[in-house]
């Protein structure tokens, strides 16, 4: 099937930064930004690199619980907020957990291929830090069935997380897993460090990887993972536009500063049902599969990719359903180095979920803001190598247990 039939271009992303523990400016007694000044910075930012909201057709808002983080629905009516100009265009707000920034994207897409847009703004938002972490891992057990919330983990989704890297354990190996999920946290963080906006920016431990390798305590959070393992809680929220040629030429971009949207897949599993394979990521390799197969590449031609790594390991079986590791043998691959900047396929080369952090509903859309700045070479301090002979950049942005996944493939447009 032939998903593009008109060419879309990605340019003008902008991120603001990822506010949580971490972060020297963040202080939990202290009142702190909400979803309006998360929604204006992000958005104002990017029209301005437009050239103004008069050459925007539409919005797309993608957040995934505001309505319970922040008492906030209709978050598609904030655009003339953003600015006066887009009063009375389309805008709307999409929900997928923590995919709700893919499905924007993919929504900005369609307008654009519908041929009832030529430029989209889709910004992704999400401000969770409202709550204390014990609520907030009720709230985001909404991404999961939230029927098994009385028989699951206090802290659900690292504890579905933490069955998973059980069962890899039990089939592959602990040890060798635990080193690859560590030197996953290690590339997080070091990646991190080079990238101003990111939650672990200020990160100076002498040895993260070291760091990581303390044992999980299952009385204090659970079995199988420690808090290195995981994403933190974020505030956060980041822009880019989706045009046509047109919209292009309207907003005087130069391809050299945009990227080519060349395939996608999007797919998605039963809610309501447990993993068939807990040491897989079915769903991932699904989206993955079809992205590939519409972009008309290989895994071998990417250049570098972004992984929603809200669990190292989730990071770890992400490679694997990339195919540059086969199953069980995805720690090992990490472990060895091949996934940091340096290495075979540099992953999240701004720190991704673990490092960058992750507002939920915004993770999608700073998925692409990264591809964006190292394809066309804008990443400063972050900045990869990227080949001519492997010239496409991935993003995988997956919401709740493998339930929802967007895969996005890109290229350079100049």
């Amino acid at each position: 099937m032939n998903k593009l039939r008109r060419k879309i271009y990605m340019a003008s992303g902008y991120n603001t930064v990822s506010l949580g523990t971490g972060r020297s400016e963040f202080n939990p007694r202290n009142e702190r930004p909400g979803l309006e000044h998360y929604l204006k910075e992000a958005g104002q930012a990017t029209l301005k690199q437009l050239g103004g909201a008069q050459n925007v057709d539409e919005t797309v808002i993608g957040n995934f619980m505001a309505a319970r983080f922040n008492k906030q629905g209709h978050l598609g009516a904030f655009a003339t907020m953003i600015d006066p100009d887009l009063r009375f265009r389309p805008s709307i707000r999409v929900e997928g957990a923590c995919a709700s920034g893919g499905l924007a994207l993919i929504t900005g897409i369609k307008s654009v291929l519908a041929d009832t847009a030529d430029t989209v703004l889709v910004v992704g938002v999400e401000v969770q830090n409202t709550v204390k972490a014990i609520y907030g891992a009720d709230i985001l057990a909404g991404a999961g069935w939230f029927q098994n919330r009385k028989t699951g983990h206090a802290y659900f989704f690292p504890g579905q997380f933490s069955d998973r890297a059980g069962a890899y354990y039990a089939r592959y190996g602990r040890e060798q897993t635990r080193k690859g999920m560590a030197r996953w946290y290690r590339n997080a963080i070091e990646n991190a460090r080079l990238c101003p906006t990111a939650q672990e920016y200020e990160n100076n431990d002498v040895n993260p990887e070291k760091q990581a390798m303390a044992e999980p305590n299952p009385k204090a959070f659970t079995d199988h993972l420690n808090y290195f393992d995981c994403s933190k809680v974020s505030d956060g929220a980041s822009a880019i536009a989706i045009l046509s040629e047109e919209g292009l030429k309207k907003c005087i971009i130069s391809k050299n500063d945009a990227i080519e949207v060349i395939g996608w897949g999007h797919a998605t599993d039963d809610i309501s049902k447990s993993p068939t394979d807990f040491a897989r990521l079915s769903t991932v390799a699904e989206a993955i599969s079809q992205a590939f197969e519409s972009a008309g590449i290989t895994k071998d031609q990417l250049g570098t990719a972004e992984v929603h790594d809200c669990f190292s390991i989730a990071g770890i079986l992400s490679v694997e359903a990339l195919g540059f590791a086969a199953q069980g043998e995805g720690a090992t691959f990490v472990a060895e180095g091949n996934t940091s900047r340096n290495g075979k396929i540099p992953i999240n080369t701004t720190g991704g979920l673990i490092g960058w952090g992750h507002p939920t509903g915004a993770t999608g859309v700073h998925q692409a803001v990264t591809i964006l700045e190292q394809l066309t070479g804008k990443a400063g301090a972050a900045q990869i190598a990227i080949s001519l002979e492997r010239p496409y950049g991935l993003t995988i942005n997956m919401g709740g247990d493998d339930k929802t996944v967007v895969a996005i493939v890109y290229k350079k447009a100049g």
